[in-house]
């Protein structure tokens, strides 16, 4: 069945006429039609108030809507139905993305909206909320923008279907455009202006107000460059004034970034400002696909620590051994941490898109400015001469008020009143019709006194706004004027740093720390540290001591090395050297106080401590270890490479590692002191070596109840001294304990797991020793929190009695 056709007939006289047009002259005449409404209704800017059309009817559309900054806010749909349906004949999503971006501190410098709600984020990594849950109003500055726009100061012509008036540009009490930048594609033409500082534009201002013919170069010392809401710093100053004098530049935007301790063990880059319109996720990800990609060293982690409260914190973690200011570079030249800004100043001026430097820019402003103090003190000054004419009217009515009264009165109606009394006081309808339309109970002396002091008052601003009108040198300074006071009260600090270079000196510095030689301290106070260079430590017994510079274990390495820790459970773990933070390079002993507590880089159990450092050098002669309960072992060196924990000694139950060395030459003298004041003194070589999981052999012969207190190897042709402490098991006071220095040769040598020489007479009350040490000289001591303490003279005598003990001793070291 065929369809019915509802197409409707043409009528009778209905005379068909086809029109052959060449499509090329459709195209060109469609294309221009359509480039045109681009870029004069949407993409350019106008050069006077700095608003594309779609901005301009959002601000007009807020303040007629009297969302002004002291009203509550509204919801953010409210605001584009009402720009859409009387002014915009737009998607709702191109207005409310102006919108937002009006809202947005880190887009413009100084925001035309006050947003509440979630207007996205740096770089759009968190996009703002839907317009149904945001809200707004005016911002402060914003009434700036329509201040004065009901006296008449701009032109206004008909929306797109005629029912309603739009401004064709806005009052602009500042130079918006300069101030808060703006970027726009339009067909054949483009727009990207950075933001300024508004104190140094209005600055300018002001100098080309007073000065006409201000060359560039002295308009560039108030505005030396754009002064972004991100802050930053820019690199290169000749892109920025090539943009200044012809309209188009280029410059490089960095992020601010500050070398910190990001934790005790590690070095990072903390970055508080990032280049204009990037955020830190766009980093963040280009980050992790150029160290995945192995395109980018040195970086261990990036974390986003951007708060509410701090602002922008990206912390960069650099790993040990590598420069962060090579690691900067590095970030600078292959992520958005640097970026380039390209400046194209095009903008309408008097319906034409042109390219404009910054003396032209400022021009057009102030065009604009004057032409609209001018027309609003006209404005201003016919409403006050037509309020003056009414007055006068009033005052000559009040003169002879009772022949006012009569001649109405005396009236048939009010049309012979009206016309009765502007024959008789010859006043003109205006006057008069303002007389019979004021109450009586105005018409009082008291108003009159009101009356009189009005004239004068508008007499006076007449002449004022005449002076202004008629004196361009007037109108000039008015504008300036009030040009100061928005800098005044609007005006805030550059944000962003103008460099003329980057002033880097980092090019030549390799981008991973040398494994240069160096030596790995442990202080009694258990911090560690490396320093600057392998050069041996040299104490200088007449140097000035200071808290935490007793080391008690040394041993050289290189900055990229490993070393070992030997603790008192046997465990020998790896340690990197270059994660220990690096003493200043000095000639002077050094002074750990810069160092690192153990515990940040090794797992220690509760009752687990660091004997001693070693080498991990299988070449050495190996470590020597005496136990609590005498025994001792020599260690193979062998450690393997592909494990951070050995054990280099099988202990006993309730056994532990009372003293550990790595011996230099295997000459060495095995030393042990035990609690019962025996000293015994070995050549290291009687004792064999072992493999690391051997327990060891008998070192010292104990008596019931004692202990051992110190182990050591000393160098038997250095100097060495035995430094004994003793006590009793009743009290612990330092009142009452003795000590003795005594030198090292006094001891004779005896056989391996013999009991020894007496080393220290006990007196009455005494029982035991409580610290024990031998070592070469010159021997330092130290408090347990490594305050310095005193050492007593030498004392000859191998077995004699102690003398008082002049300050607490809980650690002696010698030169390592």
């Amino acid at each position: 069945m065929a369809r019915r056709s509802t197409k409707t007939p043409p009528p009778d006289d209905f005379e068909e006429k086809i029109l052959d047009i060449d499509v090329v002259d459709e195209m060109q005449g469609s294309f221009l039609e359509y480039a045109y409404s681009v870029i004069y209704s949407r993409a350019l800017p106008d050069a006077r108030d700095g608003l594309k059309p779609v901005h301009r009817r959002i601000v007009y559309q807020m303040n007629e809507m009297g969302l002004r900054p002291d009203r509550g806010y509204v919801k953010c749909a409210r605001v584009v139905g009402e720009v859409m349906g009387k002014l915009h004949p737009h998607g709702d999503a191109s207005i409310y993305d102006a919108l937002v971006r009006m809202a947005q501190p880190f887009s413009m410098r100084l925001p035309l909206v006050d947003g509440h709600g979630n207007f996205g984020s740096l770089g759009n990594d968190d996009p703002p909320a839907a317009m149904r849950y945001t809200e707004c109003r005016m911002a402060d500055a914003t009434s700036l923008m329509t201040e004065s726009i009901d006296e008449e100061t701009v032109a206004f012509q008909s929306n797109y279907d005629g029912q309603e008036q739009e401004p064709v540009v806005l009052p602009a009490a500042y130079p918006n455009l300069l101030v808060n930048g703006t970027t726009g594609i339009a067909v054949g033409m483009a727009t990207n202006m950075p933001p300024h500082n508004l104190g140094e534009v209005i600055a300018a201002a002001r100098h080309l107000i007073k000065h006409p013919g201000a060359d560039l170069e002295t308009l560039m010392r108030f505005v030396p460059g754009p002064d972004l809401p991100t802050g930053g710093r820019i690199v290169g100053l000749g892109g920025i004034k090539d943009a200044y004098a012809k309209g188009r530049g280029s410059f490089k935007i960095r992020a601010t970034v500050a070398v910190e301790n990001v934790t005790p063990r590690r070095k990072g880059l903390v970055v508080t400002e990032l280049p204009f319109s990037v955020g830190p996720e766009k980093v963040i990800a280009k980050i992790k696909d150029l160290v995945s990609a192995k395109k980018l060293q040195g970086i261990a982690d990036v974390k986003d620590l951007t708060d509410r409260s701090h602002g922008l914190r990206l912390v960069i973690e650099v790993k040990n051994g590598f420069v962060p200011e090579a690691v900067l570079e590095q970030l600078y030249k292959l992520t958005p941490m640097e970026e380039s800004f390209g400046i194209n100043n095009v903008a309408l001026v008097d319906g034409q898109p042109l390219t404009l430097g910054l003396k032209e820019l400022l021009e057009v402003y102030l065009d604009h400015r004057f032409d609209v103090v001018r027309r609003r003190s006209e404005f201003r000054r016919t409403k006050r001469r037509n309020r003056l004419h009414l007055v006068e009217g009033l005052l000559v009515a009040l003169i002879d008020i009772d022949e006012v009264i009569r001649l109405i009165r005396s009236s048939d109606n009010s049309a012979q009143a009206k016309d009765r009394l502007i024959e008789h006081f010859s006043l003109s309808e205006i006057q008069t019709q303002y007389i019979l339309d004021t109450p009586l109970r105005r018409l009082t002396r008291f108003d009159r006194i009101e009356l009189e002091s009005e004239r004068d008052r508008l007499n006076a601003e007449i002449d004022e706004l005449t002076a202004i009108l008629e004196s361009d040198t007037e109108l000039r300074k008015l504008v300036s004027t009030e040009l100061a006071a928005v800098a005044k009260k609007f005006g805030t600090d550059r944000r962003t740093v103008l460099l003329e270079s980057a002033g880097s000196q980092v090019a030549a510095v390799p981008l991973e720390v040398a494994d240069d030689p160096c030596r790995v301290l442990l202080s009694s106070t258990g911090l560690l540290a490396r320093t600057a260079n392998g050069d041996p430590i040299v104490f200088q017994e007449d140097a000035k001591r200071a808290k935490h510079d007793v080391i008690v274990s040394a041993v050289p390495a290189t900055a990229r090395g490993d070393v070992g820790v030997v603790t008192s459970m046997g465990r020998l773990m790896r340690l990197s050297v270059i994660d220990l933070p690096q003493l200043p390079d000095t000639h002077a002993a050094p002074n750990l106080s810069g160092g690192a507590m153990v515990a940040e880089f090794l797992t220690l159990d509760a009752d687990e401590e660091v004997v001693c450092l070693t080498t991990l050098d299988e070449s050495s002669p190996g470590l020597a270890i005496g136990t609590l309960q005498g025994v001792v072992k020599r260690v193979v060196p062998e450690y393997p490479a592909n494990k951070d924990e050995l054990e280099v000694i099988t202990l006993k139950d309730g056994d532990r590692i009372v003293g550990a060395v790595e011996l230099r030459t295997g000459e060495e003298d095995l030393v042990f002191i035990t609690s019962d004041a025996q000293l015994l003194r070995y050549p290291a070589g009687q004792v064999r070596p072992q493999g690391r999981p051997a327990g060891g052999m008998a070192g010292v012969k104990l008596t019931e109840g004692a202990e051992v207190l110190s182990f050591a190897a000393v160098d038997p042709a250095a100097d060495a001294v035995v430094f004994t402490v003793a006590g009793s098991h009743g009290t612990l006071d330092d009142s009452v304990l003795t000590c003795k220095l005594t030198p090292f040769d006094q001891y004779p040598r005896k056989g391996r797991a013999t009991g020894g020489v007496r080393c220290q007479r006990f007196l009455k009350g005494e029982d035991l020793l409580v610290f024990a040490w031998a070592g070469p000289t010159p021997a330092r001591a130290a408090q347990k929190n490594g305050t310095p303490a005193t050492l007593p003279e030498p004392d000859p005598r191998r077995d004699g009695s102690g003398t008082p003990l002049e300050s607490p001793v809980a650690v002696i070291a010698g030169p390592l």
